[in-house]
């Protein structure tokens, strides 16, 4: 089991692809993690690389519940308003504020991808395997441990409801793709406020 992966990163596009090759999901604002569920504990990787399980306690403790021996799973810890979006203010006042030292209870984790599964390295297989794997795995509805639902729309209609409500944007992933790190194509992300960070 690896001990660190370096995430697949969704390069930015100022609309969504066409075609069925194509599965949409809501853009979550919160901290990317990867949950290293391991037979001697679970880790909790930021993006960066940086150890945050003492952060996200609650995490950890539904992880541990999920029934596997090891596992990668690879997400968003979030918290959401009274209407059930990501607020990132939120998310970053729970953890103490910019800077901040304190855990956050609070945080949820939303799942959107699954790497590793009783000791098989799943990046090589294609996308909707990797997400048939995972639906498998948090089919309970855990409030801590959550499915990114995939939602089947056409991304342009999909698109417009998600800004009229709210979110970020959109997430567009190839089906057929394998898991490669990095900013390659494979995670198209689609802002309702076009920006990003550089």
């Amino acid at each position: 089991m690896p001990e660190r992966v370096e995430p697949c990163l969704a390069l930015l596009k100022p609309r969504p692809p066409k075609g069925p090759e194509w599965a949409f999901e809501i853009k979550w604002d919160g901290y990317r993690l990867a949950v290293h569920i391991e037979p001697k504990g679970v880790r909790i990787i930021t993006r960066g690389g940086h150890d945050w399980t003492d952060r996200f306690p609650a995490i950890a403790k539904a992880a541990k519940k999920l029934g596997v021996a090891t596992a990668i799973l690879d997400g968003e810890a979030v918290v959401l308003d009274e209407q059930g979006r990501s607020d990132f203010g939120l998310l970053q006042q729970s953890l103490g504020g910019r800077g901040g030292k304190r855990t956050s209870d609070e945080a949820i984790f939303m799942a959107f991808d699954l790497l590793y599964f009783d000791v098989r390295d799943l990046r090589k297989l294609e996308f909707t395997a990797r997400r048939h794997l995972l639906e498998g795995l948090i089919e309970s509805r855990d409030d801590v441990i959550r499915l990114s639902e995939e939602i089947e729309a056409d991304g342009d209609r999909l698109f417009i409801a998600a800004c009229d409500h709210g979110p970020e944007g959109i997430i567009a992933k190839d089906r057929e793709s394998k898991y490669r790190s990095g900013r390659l194509g494979d995670w198209l992300k689609i802002k309702c406020v076009q920006s990003d960070g550089f």
